[in-house]
């Protein structure tokens, strides 16, 4: 299915809540992306009630330069009892800008909320 385009608009809390959980990781590049955040847009959904989301960053910004379009943090997400019930990834356009937000998950039900963070630890349900 392909992303559903929707009129931009700025990150939501929980959003930018969890974008800069996994950007507040050291890596290459991490200061350029948590830089892009007050230029950051939503400009599509991955489905209807879908959290994972496309970005945008408004110009000008300071580019990044990772050597992959995936940000190298492991992102685990846990349910109350511990168990992982997926992971937060973050994609950046060639390595540059951020591009997404996803929850992969590995539950039976798609997630409708992103997860909390909590004592340093993304928590599911929110």
């Amino acid at each position: 299915m392909a992303p559903l385009s929707i009129d931009p608009r700025s990150l939501n809390a929980d959003e930018r809540a969890v974008l800069e959980h996994v950007l507040s990781a050291e890596f290459v590049g991490a200061s350029q992306l948590r830089s892009q955040l007050d230029r950051t847009e939503v400009i599509a959904v991955w489905g209807p009630n879908s959290v994972s989301v496309d970005l945008q960053v408004r110009e000008p910004c300071e580019h990044a330069a990772l050597p992959q379009a995936l940000v190298p943090v492991a992102a685990h997400v846990h349910d109350p009892s511990g168990a992982c019930i997926g992971e937060i990834l973050v994609w950046t356009d060639r390595g540059a800008t951020l591009s997404a937000l996803e929850f992969a998950w590995v539950t039976d039900e798609m997630p409708t909320t992103l997860p909390a963070v909590v004592d340093d630890c993304l928590s599911w349900p929110a």
